[in-house]
Parts: structure tokens; C-alpha cells; sequence
């Protein structure tokens, strides 16, 4: 009984076992110190194909001027500017982020490209929301997933805060389909991601870390499991890029 008790208490950090308790802080650390090169890396990461997944994300989305939505772990606010483009002025977009740095980078970024009217900024962790239930017709989870300590707790509180016939899609890093392309992967991760991350960021660790987390997080069939687990519905998703991210969709119903 014990045994279990004490193996419940750990958790992955990147590639390393920590107590739960502690994962929450370490990764706050990751992201206070690649808060501020986050974008320019995200750009050098992926070649700027991140911006096509994101946008691909919103089409899916499809929403509709007047809606209200969630932008989880929304970091720099890539994808709440393209959510807030669509729902309009009449619509709103909350974006939330446990990591009070990549949220006050969000907030500056959206205000210097004019998003004021219809943006609310909440520090929250996504495993206990604030929100009332049912509040928001889309939620989106852009590459923070992976980060979260305990992500069916997250899953169910995306799925208690969304309205009947809302729509959760979760872009995350997952695992290559192509053949051949795990091998190019892992050596692209491994070797040029901290190499990048200490010539623009002077942080080869927070992106090493990264790498590993991407390598612990569940694959697309699993994640789809762990999103009808929580309720949703109708769950599918979308191979990115070969594979390297998948966007998750599930409805409550």
C-alpha cells in the first residue's frame, strides 16, 4: 500500500522522475526564462510552420462572430489574436496561462497589435479553471498539454467549463507517422534544439527540456482515449507535418 501510494507522487520532468508536487515549479522555471525569446525561438524551432498549425487549428475551430472562447496555456497569444479576429467585438477571447512571465509577454504582444477590446487575461492553472461551467463555446490548448501535471484532471475541467455543443482542440507535439522520420527527429531534438536554445536564449536546458517533455507526452491514439475518458465526444485528430504535432478536436455533447 505504501509502495503505490509513494509511486502515485511521482511524475515525469522531461525524461526525469520528480515529486508532483515539485512539477509544477520546474516548469514555471522552464517558461519564466524562455518567456521573453519564446516567439523568435518558436520561429527557429519549426521553420515558422507553427504559425500554418495554428491557423489550421482556427480554421477547424470554425467560429463564428459573437462566440466566447478560451485560450489555454495561450503563452504569447498567437492563437487568441486569430480567435479574436473571428469571434469580433461582439464575441470574446479569454487567454489563461499558469506562467504569470509568458502571460505578461501575451498581454504586450496582443496590445501592441491593437487586440484591447475583446481579450480578457487570466493566470490560471488549467487543472482547476476558475470559470463558471458552461461558459465558452471553443477551448484551445496550443503546445501546453505536454506541460501539465495532471492532464485528465485538465481534460475534465475543459470539458465541465464548455457548453453543450462546445469544441476542444488541442495542438501538441506528438509522435512522427512517416517512416524514417522519428530517426531525423530525435536528432533534431536532441542535438540542434539545446544547441539553438543556448545560441538565441542562452538556455540550453529549458529546451532540452522541452524536447524530452515532447517525448513523454501521449501519442495520438492515447490522447484521444484520455479526451473520451473525460467526456468528450466524437474525438478525432489531425496528423501535422507527418505526425510531429497533431491537433486533437472532441465535443461535449
Amino acid at each position: 500500500m505504501e509502495t503505490n501510494k509513494e509511486s502515485s507522487s511521482k511524475t515525469h520532468f522531461g525524461f526525469e522522475q520528480v515529486d508532483t508536487a515539485s512539477k509544477q515549479e520546474r516548469v514555471a522555471g522552464v517558461f519564466h526564462s524562455v518567456a521573453k525569446q519564446y516567439d523568435v525561438m518558436n520561429d527557429l524551432m519549426s521553420f515558422g510552420v507553427h504559425r500554418l498549425w495554428k491557423r489550421f487549428t482556427i480554421e477547424v475551430s470554425a467560429l463564428r462572430p459573437g462566440q466566447h472562447t478560451l485560450d489555454i496555456a495561450g503563452g504569447t497569444g498567437d492563437l487568441t489574436a486569430l480567435m479574436a479576429d473571428r469571434v469580433g467585438p461582439t464575441g470574446s477571447v479569454v487567454i489563461s496561462d499558469i506562467n504569470g512571465s509568458m502571460l505578461g509577454v501575451g498581454r504586450e504582444n496582443l496590445t501592441d497589435r491593437g487586440y484591447v477590446g475583446n481579450i480578457e487575461y487570466v493566470q490560471a492553472n488549467a487543472e482547476s479553471l476558475p470559470f463558471p461551467d458552461n461558459s465558452f463555446d471553443c477551448i484551445t490548448i496550443g503546445f501546453g498539454l505536454r506541460n501539465v501535471t495532471d492532464k485528465d484532471k485538465a481534460l475534465r475541467a475543459m470539458y465541465r467549463v464548455l457548453k453543450p455543443g462546445g469544441k476542444l482542440l488541442v495542438l501538441e507535439f506528438s509522435k512522427p507517422v512517416v517512416p524514417g522520420l522519428s530517426k531525423i527527429y530525435d536528432i533534431y531534438s536532441f542535438k540542434l534544439l539545446p544547441l539553438m536554445g543556448k545560441l538565441v536564449a542562452n538556455d540550453s536546458n529549458s529546451y532540452r527540456y522541452l524536447a524530452e517533455s515532447i517525448r513523454m507526452h501521449p501519442d495520438q491514439g492515447t490522447l484521444k482515449g484520455m479526451m473520451e475518458g473525460a467526456g468528450f465526444e466524437r474525438c478525432e485528430y489531425y496528423n501535422l507535418t507527418g505526425g510531429v504535432v497533431a491537433l486533437h478536436k472532441g465535443y461535449k455533447l
